[in-house]
């Protein structure tokens, strides 16, 4: 089965998203004209996981955004931030920042809405949003004029390195703990 495994990491390596088990076992069940078992598959991956956490690698295989996906250790950091300080181009504004804020956790949300919360127009941020491929049109909402609604993309997930929206961070994660007067808790 070690064939398997090569063909499973060059798939991972020439895809651009996030890859998913379900099209890993469809491109490879078409090239070899027979039905691969999902728990080859899982196999094969595991052993790829296990292959590329060894130091020799500067990268890893993760598991991303419903797919995997090969990513940079973070020993390397300091050398891709360099690269991406030449790339800054592709940073988000604080005010695309702050949409994407409000999209992830109001979604679907029209345009309006967020402008509601922002309080100013929020047309620019949301077209470089959707040029990013951070932000999708995720339909039309039933009120007056049918605005468009948003939504965040898989796109979104792999930038932030998250599998599920259930994973962005809480209010409560942001607490900060208040001053008291008195005896100190243990």
């Amino acid at each position: 089965m070690d064939f398997l495994h090569r063909h499973i990491e060059a798939l991972v390596f020439c895809s651009t998203d996030p890859l998913g088990l379900e099209e890993i076992q469809k491109c490879l069940s078409e090239m070899f004209e027979s039905e691969i078992p999902v728990e080859h598959l899982e196999e094969a991956i595991s052993a790829l996981e296990q292959k590329y956490q060894d130091e020799a690698h500067a990268f890893s295989l993760e598991k991303l955004a419903g797919g995997y996906q090969f990513l940079t250790k973070p020993a390397y950091q300091t050398s891709i931030a360099i690269l991406q300080k030449h790339q800054s181009q592709k940073r988000l504004s604080t005010a695309q920042l702050e949409t994407l804020s409000i999209i992830a956790y109001k979604q679907p949300v029209t345009k309006s809405e967020i402008e509601q919360i922002r309080g100013v127009n929020c047309d620019y941020s949301v077209q470089k949003l959707l040029e990013k491929s951070l932000v999708a049109i995720k339909g039309k909402s039933d009120g007056i004029g049918r605005p468009l609604l948003y939504g965040t993309s898989t796109r979104f997930m792999e930038y932030f390195g998250i599998n599920d929206l259930n994973e962005l961070p809480q209010p409560k994660d942001f607490k900060t703990e208040e001053n008291e007067i008195g005896d100190q808790k243990e």
